[in-house]
């Protein structure tokens, strides 16, 4: 059954506006998903806080036109899906990634992280990066850690010097 002028422009008008958001998105095509394995990739991009959909390569590109992510959904080819966020990239890249080790039907064709384009390799090393929250907490340690560092050389003087006196004590150094 052939989907109508009216209900394209309806799809076009809801990506779009959805796409006007996004930072990052990660574009993939897939052969021979099961309803099941399409199910379980897409409960894992809902939980990296992303939005996955499979799109029309023309309605896409319609869609994407006045958008960061319009150069990478140019001249697309064969059956195309789009995981899209707002959120953190390293987090839809880590959840794509390990979909995709575990089911190899579905390959990257390309991503974008903050209106750039990038290739199939850059996705995956994109994938091995630590997340926000995890540079978050590096960062707050290395703030933390001088003055931890401080703190212990100050309370070593005065435990150092009590060690001294402790062992003068104990070998009668202080007798008369």
């Amino acid at each position: 059954m052939a989907v109508t002028r009216a209900k394209k422009t309806e799809q076009i008008e809801k990506l779009a506006g959805d796409l006007k958001q996004v930072n990052s998105m990660i574009v993939g095509t897939f052969g021979k998903l099961t309803v099941a394995q399409d199910f379980e990739l897409r409960k894992t991009v809902r939980a990296a806080g992303a939005k996955y959909q499979v799109v029309k390569n023309t309605l896409a590109t319609r869609a994407a036109e006045g958008t960061p992510v319009a150069d990478a959904l140019k001249g697309l080819k064969g059956v195309t899906s789009i995981a899209y966020t707002s959120g953190d990239p390293v987090a839809l890249a880590k959840a794509l990634s390990k979909y995709v080790a575990d089911n190899p039907e579905f390959k990257f064709k390309l991503g974008v992280v903050e209106g750039k384009v990038i290739s199939i390799n850059e996705v995956k090393a994109l994938a091995t990066m630590p997340s926000k929250e995890e540079i978050h907490s590096k960062l707050l340690f290395l703030i933390n850690a001088p003055a931890q560092r401080l703190v212990t050389a100050m309370n070593a003087v005065g435990r150092n010097l009590a060690v001294v006196v402790n062992q003068g004590v104990s070998e009668k150094k202080f007798a008369e």
